[in-house]
């Protein structure tokens, strides 16, 4: 066999189980026939979510303006559109100028880190964390120190441990709000004191906000950039989850908060934006009848509402098992979901996973994906009717039956 060619040596750090090893095995399965129900990803429009009507309407009327290359930082209408919601969510001070458009929140993320970080600059991440924020990190020379959100905790952020892993070499604090894979809304005291943390000790703060609206019962999701005056803040939403269009593959990123010392940050920013040009543009024209228009999210996550009525099916099945248990997820489109004691140091959530694949024909994310310390865990997103997620938990508890 002829030699390999060697490849880059920043990717054995780099981890994205979401879509590997067990996606691929499923996808061999699915060739040979079987049915395999795949609750790994958050894709809304596999289980019948439809884009609202308006913003397809939208971008089919402006498809003769979407044929050149538009500005690198976004078409106006769309970064406008966001300023906007910015500003009626209390975040002022905010212009089209620091807004950018990208391929999706994933693009904006590398290009944020790309712009930010040095070889050895130090990012604090959560743990259990969305995998793509560690690898955007190692990718681009940085390297990740993750802080504890435990489930004893109910998946908030311990504060003391994040200022215990801040050095001289940290830049920035990663905060998924609402949280995947954990499902947690982080209430005011906690992000007040993350922000507190990161003003103290001149660190960027970065804002994954992509699921904003889609919280239940009480919770209530509270913008960080609303609670930032003397720190940079980066906030990250788009339409993928919230408008169910990730195939639009539409992001942005808004910066707030200290912008005269953003200056180099937001002029890096607009390199790296120039030199891939632009993103997509028919969908950008999506983004102003977005949010501007009726936000159809506040009834599927309403009592009734089918997002709603999913995770209750979840909730209760759960509850049901002598064999899991889950914090209750108070925001987002997942359950991050505990095997029982019994199995520890002989069943763990990798082989659970594939157990459930190979046997059962069900495709979920083992917990330890999410770069956790402990391997108990699993990761479902709620998106399926509630008959097929009373389907899939027959599936999993006689799974579990077997290894009791």
């Amino acid at each position: 066999m002829d030699q390999q060619i060697p490849t880059s040596e920043t990717l054995k750090s780099v981890r994205y189980e979401i879509r590997g090893q067990l996606a691929h095995r499923a996808l061999e399965l699915e060739k040979r026939g079987y049915e395999i129900v795949s609750l790994n990803i958050g894709n809304p429009g596999l289980f019948g979510f439809r884009t609202p009507e308006t913003m397809r309407l939208a971008m089919i009327e402006n498809l003769g303006q979407a044929e050149p290359y538009c500005h690198q930082k976004g078409i106006f209408p769309a970064r406008e559109a966001v300023v906007m919601q910015q500003q009626n969510r209390g975040i002022n001070g905010v212009t089209a100028d620091e807004v950018f458009i990208g391929n999706g929140v994933s693009e904006l993320i590398d290009l944020s880190l790309r712009a930010l970080l040095n070889p050895g600059d130090e990012v604090l991440v959560p743990s259990p964390d969305y995998p793509l924020w560690s690898a955007a990190v190692a990718l681009n020379g940085g390297v990740v120190r993750h802080y504890e959100c435990s489930t004893e905790k109910r998946f908030l952020p311990d504060l003391a441990n994040i200022e215990s892993l801040i050095t001289d070499r940290t830049k920035a604090i990663v905060v998924i709000n609402p949280n995947n894979p954990s499902g947690a809304v982080y209430d005011e005291k906690t992000l007040t004191g993350i922000v507190e943390l990161a003003e103290r000790h001149k660190l960027v703060l970065l804002a994954d906000e992509i699921y904003d609206q889609m919280v239940y019962d009480d919770a209530e999701y509270i913008p960080m950039a609303t609670l930032v005056k003397n720190a940079v803040c980066l906030t990250f939403s788009g339409l993928s989850k919230v408008y169910r269009a990730c195939g639009y593959r539409v992001g942005w990123c808004v910066f707030s908060g200290e912008l005269d010392r953003a200056e180099e940050y937001l002029h890096s920013m607009e390199l790296l934006s120039a030199l891939r040009l632009c993103s997509n543009v028919p969908g950008q024209w999506a983004v102003q009848t977005a949010l501007g228009g009726f936000q159809s999210i506040g009834e599927l996550v309403a009592p009734g509402g089918r997002l709603y009525q999913s995770r209750q099916a979840v909730i209760d099945r759960v509850g049901e098992s002598r064999f899991l248990s889950a914090q209750r997820p108070m925001g987002a489109m997942y359950a991050f979901i505990r095997l029982d004691p019994r199995f520890a140091g002989r069943f763990d959530d990798q082989a659970f996973a594939l157990e459930l694949l190979e046997s059962h024909h069900v495709l979920v994310a083992p917990g330890s994906s999410f770069n956790t310390p402990y391997t108990d865990h699993f990761r479902i997103t709620t998106l399926p009717d509630t008959e097929t997620i009373n389907v899939v938990f027959d599936r999993i508890e006689t799974c579990l039956e077997q290894h009791a």
